[in-house]
């Protein structure tokens, strides 16, 4: 699998963004999130991490990105595409990029687009972003749903990313019998997961998750306890895991030494829920479609939380698999299916696939499990 794009596939994207520029009448839209200037760019770096500089990608009306970034990523950005690069030594209290993104701005003309939907955030101070307003001149107003449209849809670079890296997560399940035993802390298991998928092929491993007990776990999200696997317990490890700047979001669960009755009856309901929402994610069909589908299987009702999201360049992105959602699904986009039922009051076993929507039936971007609980 080849890293990184090649230069045709962001001036594609760049090209589609231009059109739909023209359409609502914008002269430029500025990006200031990592996945906003990677997704034009291919700026892949972990030194998102530092919150100390802000950084900007204009895109004009006409012609290429310019990036107006720190001095301390010059070199990098210097080995993407991107030619017009306007630098800063940052961080600066005084002028933090500010007076050279404004000149950059009225170059370029306006009005200026800023992503302003859900999951969208200004990655600056919002006094300076006023100060730019004002300096530029120009009027800022919502892109119009541009980067959340283009995004939502992958190119088939894209998806065969995602398809690796459910790869790579499939072969770190498939070893879990080599750190799960009773008498193993989960926060051991959790550790040595992640070392299972970096050495299966992960570059990093931003999330995981998951619980233990006999009648299953309390909630998806909690960091591992010291409490030891026991025999009987359900375990479930749920992963979002990165090649090349692409998320897998993921779960498998294991029985402990046995398992129960409850657990081998829930955990066929779980797979019989995917498959229906499996079926049912089809293009054209809505996100409440495939969220009914596997709710009447799971007896999940509207106060149940999603049952899926959208996935890609992060662990959750775009639509969710709500009643609420009627986002239209269209091919290439990728999602993951998520159903969960209840083993006892306030205890739960929840299965997550990854698929990619596709004329006609959706493809299976992670292998999906079989329909009986694995024991370990």
């Amino acid at each position: 699998m080849r890293r990184g794009f090649a230069p045709d596939e962001f001036q594609a994207r760049l090209r589609k963004a231009q059109s739909g520029m023209a359409e609502v009448g914008l002269g430029a839209l500025l990006l200031t999130t990592e996945p906003e200037i990677r997704y034009f760019t291919g700026f892949l770096t972990r030194f998102w991490e530092s919150p100390s500089r802000p950084w900007f990608l204009i895109l004009p009306a006409m012609g290429d990105p310019v990036a107006v970034i720190p001095s301390i990523g010059a070199p990098l950005m210097g080995r993407t595409w991107i030619s017009d690069i306007r630098t800063w030594a940052a961080p600066d209290p005084e002028d933090d990029g500010v007076s050279l993104l404004a000149d950059t701005l009225r170059e370029i003309g306006g009005p200026v687009g800023v992503p302003s939907g859900p999951e969208s955030h200004l990655r600056m101070p919002l006094a300076e972003f006023e100060r730019v307003k004002r300096a530029s001149a120009f009027v800022f107003r919502d892109d119009a749903g541009i980067m959340a449209g283009l995004r939502a849809v992958k190119s088939e670079a894209e998806i065969g990313k995602i398809a690796h890296i459910c790869g790579i997560a499939g072969r770190a399940f498939d070893r879990v019998g080599e750190i799960a035993q009773p008498g193993v802390p989960l926060s051991a298991v959790f550790r040595d997961f992640q070392r299972l998928l970096l050495e299966e092929g992960a570059d990093w491993v931003p999330y995981i998750a998951g619980g233990a007990g006999p009648m299953g776990y309390a909630d998806v999200i909690s960091p591992a306890g010291e409490a030891p696997l026991a025999a009987g317990d359900v375990l479930m490890l749920d992963t979002g895991a990165v090649w090349d700047g692409y998320f897998c979001d993921y779960d498998r669960n294991f029985a402990i030494g046995h398992a129960t009755a409850a657990q081998r009856a829930a955990h066929t309901r779980l797979i019989e829920a995917t498959e229906a929402g499996e079926e049912a994610a089809r293009a054209g069909a809505t996100a409440s479609d495939v969220w009914r589908a596997m709710a009447r299987i799971t007896g999940s009702d509207e106060t149940s939380g999603r049952l899926g999201h959208g996935l890609g360049m992060q662990l959750t992105e775009g639509l969710s698999l709500t009643h609420k959602d009627h986002s239209l699904l269209k091919p290439g986009m990728v999602i993951t299916l998520e159903p969960g039922v209840e083993l006892a009051p306030g205890m739960i076993m929840v299965h997550e696939e990854n698929i990619v929507i596709r004329e006609g039936r959706a493809q299976r971007l992670s292998r999906f499990a079989a329909s009986t609980l694995s024991v370990i």
